[in-house]
């Protein structure tokens, strides 16, 4: 079982950098990094999780100049989306963003996607809330066929371009892993339908119970996939052995712990507190 950890880069927190190497002497598997464009004052959708909205969201750096960075100061640590809103992004331009950061980190980058949570956020890019979930799939799916084809087009609802050229290719064939997350069934179905993995989050999980990850497996053996070609990587874990140790028995591929933007004197106790516990792990 892989352990990663995730991070909202400010300007008033541990920078990439610096992070990405201690991350990287300490064994961990990979960096993430969420996206919010920005987080308008009116507020339509109540945020889905404990805890409510904390300064670094409207702080937010961009993450995939963040993970650019820290790829850049590595070479064994992966770095990912966690979770870019491809709601809000335009598919021909994040798709040489995804190619070119993959062919920069040499085949590291897990593109960790998701369709959004703020209606207002997302409306404020153009994208009708209602209809956002049918908008994404057409655009991973534009993107795919960006990344495969000498000369992709796609005709959708939403998205629609005749024979085109883009390059670079991603370094990693036919494209990075694409990790689709939210909560069970709908991510999971999305998951299912055009992803590599499926991200939910610890405290989903408790919510639902831990039969969701048979249901998972099921869903996807009745699509016709093969369960174990789609990864599950759990965000937000506590720092819990036991529940670790759980994790590890139920086939969770990797786990993901959430660090604060705050500076070093704050993070690297945490950093070191998780050394400990992978290491206890085995």
């Amino acid at each position: 079982m892989k352990i990663g950890a995730v991070m909202f880069f400010t300007t008033g927190s541990m920078q990439p950098a610096p992070l990405a190497r201690a991350m990287e002497e300490r064994g961990f598997e990979s960096l993430w990094v969420p996206e919010h464009t920005h987080i308008p004052s009116s507020r339509k959708s109540d945020y889905p999780a404990a805890g409510g909205l904390v300064q670094a969201y409207y702080e937010l750096m961009d993450p995939f100049l963040a993970l650019n960075t820290a790829a850049t100061v590595t070479s064994k640590l992966k770095v990912g989306t966690g979770i870019a809103l491809v709601t809000q992004r335009d598919p021909i331009v994040t798709a040489k963003m995804v190619s070119s950061i993959d062919q920069l980190s040499r085949g590291r980058f897990l593109f960790g996607v998701g369709n959004g949570w703020n209606q207002d956020e997302i409306e404020n890019h153009g994208t009708a809330f209602a209809s956002r979930h049918k908008l994404a799939r057409e655009r991973v799916e534009a993107m795919k066929a960006i990344w495969a084809e000498e000369e992709p087009e796609y005709h959708g609802e939403f998205v629609n371009f005749d024979k085109m050229k883009q390059w670079p290719k991603p370094f990693q064939k036919p494209h990075p892993p694409i990790i689709v997350g939210g909560a069970f069934p709908f991510a999971a179905r999305r998951a299912v339908r055009y992803g590599d993995g499926w991200i939910p989050r610890d405290d989903w999980l408790d919510r639902d119970g831990i039969e969701v990850l048979d249901k998972f497996r099921a869903m996807a053996k009745e699509a016709g996939r093969d369960p174990a070609s789609l990864s599950i990587s759990t965000f937000r874990v506590p720092p819990d052995l036991e529940r670790l140790k759980r994790y590890r028995e139920l086939g969770i591929d990797r786990v993901v712990f959430s660090l604060p933007a705050e500076k070093e004197d704050e993070n690297m106790p945490i950093l070191d507190q998780w050394a400990e516990l992978k290491r206890r792990l085995g």
